[in-house]
């Protein structure tokens, strides 16, 4: 009986519904719990709503969490994404080529990701306007830099034997580029995209507290806390959670596409 129990179990964890059941089954479970106490010990509103009075309050706000999300996502976490990571990655690519852009940029961006986005997001939002370009310019000082250091270490990962290979065959700096070191260095690429990720929309909704315009996932947070609807926040907070969650899931999913030949990808 025991031996059936195990093998039913790792036949389970192997398939992909067994890979979804355990994460499913553990959040319907915190759901019940949080229903179950919230309502049991009679916790007010205005403190944590239980679970089914922020369905229905999603369910009857659809319209307004719609333009919310195509704001702070679409147009300010997106945008800010792709510029931001596309940027760093060209920068890798000239770091990589020039020993003295390394020594120069790499501190300098360092120093800038330093700088706490609390205190960077008021100055930008008064550089580009309370719209969504200052928004996705916050995203953009925060993706750089993870995506920068993730290629630029990916860039380095061959060996001296395969660039003694490459060069054996007079292979060009962009030949070798292209059909050796960005191939190997696609993990760290995607590491930093993905990092990247949940950056952009913690990046968005942040400098949104600072100045925007009547929508936004940061301005009904910080408009309805002010006004005590709390079943409105946890709304947004759970279109947020679920639009970082599937940002990453396609992410990983492009990842696992692209490097299907990495040990990390390969099914145990």
């Amino acid at each position: 009986m025991g031996v059936n129990i195990k093998i039913a179990n790792s036949v389970l964890a192997k398939t992909r519904a067994g890979k979804l059941f355990v994460p499913t089954l553990f959040g319907v479970t915190i759901l019940v719990v949080w229903e179950g106490l919230v309502r049991g010990i009679e916790v007010p509103a205005v403190i944590l709503p239980p679970p089914s009075a922020i369905a229905v309050r999603l369910s009857e706000s659809l319209p307004i969490l719609w333009t919310d999300f195509v704001q702070t996502f679409v147009k300010g976490a997106l945008t800010g994404y792709i510029i931001g990571c596309g940027s760093a990655f060209l920068i890798a690519i000239a770091i990589d080529r020039s020993p003295f852009l390394q020594r120069g940029l790499l501190p300098v961006g360092n120093f800038v990701a330093a700088l706490p986005i609390i205190g960077t997001a008021p100055i930008l939002v008064m550089w580009f306007g309370f719209d969504w370009h200052s928004k996705a310019a916050v995203v953009v000082a925060m993706v750089f830099f993870p995506m920068l250091v993730n290629t630029v270490q990916g860039l380095k990962e061959t060996d001296a034997m395969q660039r003694d290979l490459m060069q054996s065959y007079a292979a060009s700096y962009w030949q070798s580029l292209f059909k050796l070191r960005l191939p190997v260095a696609m993990p760290f690429v995607f590491n930093g995209l993905k990092i990247a990720t949940t950056l952009a929309l913690i990046g968005a909704i942040v400098a949104e507290f600072f100045g925007s315009p009547t929508r936004g996932m940061g301005f009904r947070i910080s408009t309805e806390v002010g006004r005590l609807g709390l079943d409105m926040v946890w709304a947004e907070i759970t279109i947020a959670a679920i639009s970082g969650s599937l940002f990453y899931g396609i992410v990983a999913f492009v990842e696992k596409k692209v490097t299907f030949w990495h040990p990390s990808q390969r099914r145990r």
